[in-house]
């Protein structure tokens, strides 16, 4: 499927009736229509020429989930910008980091959050008020011949540092390219008529994406301000939606609402529940298809974007722990040795044949590293392929731990209780997690003369939190008198999470 829309009219909010709702906030109930979004991004688009950004140049935006946060994302599109939603959970200097890495020029932040921009440098820091006081001064007019924008979404690298996914700039006319909207539309059926619920921080690159393009295409977008189980049903209710997306912990956590709370709220209209993100447990999966009907679907990509495997509900009944087939790319399981494998047995997983390319920003060693010599590219799991040609993901080439639909690298915090003063060794792994898939857990060894204790795991759980968000620190600490590795000093951490995922049916 191609990335583009060139069979079709230009697709983006100005291309809808400007009296139909385009965006309501589930909470407050605050909500604007498609006209009033397609001015506001074109006042958005003049502010930021106003400001002094030029075509291809980047912004930064960090920002809770509001009724800004659509505008401004299609107020940087319609001016032909990069730009980045970076977490409201990032530190200072983690904030500061990507504001450097990426060059913006302008740094947006929602008041409640001012505080996170005091390490940054470089670039003009605005709050969304301050923003749209100057976009209220600029014309809601269209820019002529506006050429589209792209994000650039930060996923983690596996020195533990956040790397920017570089996609090209199409240089095509406005709402020509929407590609996960044309994916709704063929595997979701979604259209003008779609109300889509996103209960997750827009900052993640599948709520963002998924909200803009079903604006592109004419759907209604209604915002949680907040994720809450039950807050959930009763948006569904309330405003008849009809597509939304999870992670698997906000399914469990629906899942253990009481009998009586469930049978509140209405969820007849809804059409699709898409997960993705984190592996969701066969038994959760089936207890959601019992509970909502076959309309649960899953699907395995990345932030990336060259590759698609998609699972519907049928599938994950017939083939448990599937992620699906490749519906975008297609998937070749490579050995060690750089040769595919036969069906059936594990290696890297790679999505050749796709149209889309990417790099990371300022990392052509990571970049060069995701491509095979083929052209293939790779996300860095392990899995293998059924007869049938169902994939399904085994392990991780690298560390990184997802817990509760985030991804986290845990190079950071190892380089950072390995400076405490109590700490002789440490790793950082992902255990099982009943609720979030899987929990930070540091493992550490004592410094001679220093016992381990309740009192001293909590010291350094904040000692990590005084420096890095609170997601990628650990929950426990475990304490042991050695590390296994190698002699030549390399950290076997592979021994350390089979013992804790000793009996799970997975090790993700």
């Amino acid at each position: 499927m191609s990335d583009t829309n060139e069979q079709n009219p230009l697709m983006y909010p100005g291309a809808h009736a400007p009296e139909r709702t385009a965006v309501t906030m589930a909470g407050s109930g605050e909500s604007i229509t498609f006209g009033e979004l397609d001015a506001s991004a074109n006042r958005l688009a003049r502010t930021f020429r106003a400001l002094g950004l030029e075509g291809q140049d980047h912004v930064v935006a960090c920002m809770e989930n509001c009724i800004e946060l659509p505008q401004v994302g299609w107020g940087a599109h319609y001016g032909e910008l990069a730009y980045t939603f970076a977490s409201t959970r990032l530190t200072p200097g983690e904030l500061a980091y990507i504001v450097e890495d990426s060059g913006a020029r302008v740094l947006i932040m929602s008041e409640s959050l001012a505080h996170l921009a005091s390490e940054v440098e470089g670039a003009r820091v605005l709050t969304v008020g301050e923003l749209f006081e100057l976009a209220a001064k600029e014309s809601g007019d269209p820019i002529p011949d506006a050429r589209e924008g792209a994000d650039m979404l930060y996923s983690s690298g596996t020195t533990g540092r956040q790397k920017g996914v570089k996609r090209p700039f199409s240089g095509k006319p406005l709402g020509s390219s929407v590609s996960i909207g044309l994916l709704g539309r063929f595997l979701l059926g979604m259209d003008d008529g779609t109300v889509y619920l996103s209960p997750a921080p827009m900052y993640h690159a599948a709520p963002l994406r998924w909200s803009l393009d079903t604006l592109a295409i004419g759907g209604a977008v209604v915002i949680m301000e907040h994720f809450d189980a039950e807050g959930v049903l009763a948006a569904i209710d309330r405003f008849g939606v009809t597509h939304s997306q999870f992670v698997p912990t906000m399914f469990i956590r629906m899942l253990r609402l009481p009998d009586e709370v469930k049978a509140r709220h209405d969820v007849s209209s809804l059409k699709a529940a898409v997960h993705a993100a984190a592996p969701c447990p066969p038994a959760i999966k089936e207890q959601m298809i019992d509970w909502w009907g076959p309309i649960v679907y899953e699907y395995y990509a990345g932030t990336e974007g060259t590759g698609f495997c998609w699972c519907t509900s049928e599938d994950a009944l017939g083939h448990p722990g599937t992620v699906g087939r490749a519906l975008v790319g297609e998937v070749h399981i490579v050995g060690p040795d750089g040769a595919e494998v036969p069906v059936g047995e594990e290696g890297l997983v790679y999505f050749g044949g796709a149209t889309t390319t990417f790099e990371y920003h300022n990392d052509p060693a990571k970049t060069a590293e995701a491509f095979s010599p083929e052209g293939w590219s790779t996300l860095g799991d392990i899995g293998r392929l059924d007869e049938e040609g169902f994939l399904y993901l085994t392990d991780r080439k690298s560390n990184m731990i997802i817990t509760g639909g985030v991804n986290v690298y845990p190079q950071e915090a190892e380089n950072l209780l390995a400076t405490h003063p109590k700490v002789a060794d440490v790793a950082v792994i992902g255990v099982p997690d009943p609720e979030f898939g899987e929990a930070v857990k540091a493992v550490v060894v004592p410094t001679d003369g220093v016992e381990g204790s309740e009192s001293l795991a909590a010291e350094l759980i904040a000692f990590c939190r005084a420096d890095l968000a609170d997601l990628k620190c650990p929950r426990t600490v475990d304490f042991r008198a050695e590390l296994p590795r190698t002699p030549t000093g390399k950290l076997v951490k592979r021994l350390l999470k089979d013992e804790y995922w000793a009996g799970q049916a997975g090790r993700i």
